[in-house]
């Protein structure tokens, strides 16, 4: 579902990705990990293109990032660390926007508002104005927006930054439930709720791929915190 076979990024002369490649099958829930500056959210925005490569190649379901971008995005749902929404919008208002600029109208886009509204816990504030809610409110109305159009696949930088303890425990629950229908990269410094949610796990450091491990055969499971501190040299 996801294929990236070489990809480099250099910003000036500073390489932040260096011949990345992985492949992440359909239906799989994939951790992306990576000390900050490793080039995990460089990677997740020339996946979801937002950023262009250097060079190497990737595609979303059989489509080229680069040479099919505008179709390409349309099987992805991507939702940045720092969503960049609307302040001065309602959340019903935003969502019902995002979602006709991702092509659904009419009872098409009325279902899949409901049951985003629903989903991310947005019922109560869907008429309260975007810049009055709090940290983890607006995570979830990026979450919202990732989900609405229904995508083949789920790119998620930080879904559950800034979310109280019970809404970690319901997002993760969401998260396990999405990977039934939907594929999803997920990129999180939270290494057991990796453990708790992913079946594979990838860990990129000084912008190179420096682990690709499956976590269903109990090998990695558990031991996820000291792979990760041995592969970055982190304390």
């Amino acid at each position: 579902m996801i294929q990236v076979e070489h990809l480099t990024k250099y910003y000036g002369d500073y390489p932040a990705v260096r011949d990345v490649t992985f492949f992440v099958e359909r239906g799989q829930v994939v951790g992306f990990l990576g000390p900050n500056g490793a080039g995990k959210s460089t990677t997740m925005r020339i996946l979801a293109g937002y950023l262009a490569a250097t060079s190497g190649k990737a595609t979303i379901d059989g489509v080229d990032v680069f040479w099919d971008s505008v179709e390409a995005r349309r099987r992805i749902g991507y939702m940045p660390e720092s969503c960049p929404l609307y302040p001065e919008m309602r959340v019903v208002e935003y969502l019902r926007f995002r979602a006709g600029l991702k092509g659904l109208y009419g009872s098409a886009r009325r279902k899949r508002l409901d049951y985003v509204l629903e989903r991310c816990w947005l019922k109560e504030v869907r008429r309260q104005l975007i810049g009055t809610l709090s940290k983890g409110y607006r995570q979830r109305v990026g979450l919202a927006d990732a989900l609405i159009a229904e995508p083949k696949v789920l790119i998620l930088d930080e879904p559950t930054s800034g979310l109280d303890p019970t809404q970690i425990r319901e997002t993760r629950k969401l998260i396990r439930e999405l990977g039934e229908d939907h594929t999803v990269l997920l990129s999180t410094h939270i290494l057991s709720e990796v453990e708790r949610i992913c079946e594979r796990v990838i860990i990129i450091n000084k912008g190179e791929v420096a682990l690709d491990r499956s976590l269903t055969d109990g090998e990695a499971t558990g031991r996820l915190e000291e792979v990760f501190v041995q592969i970055t040299g982190a304390e």
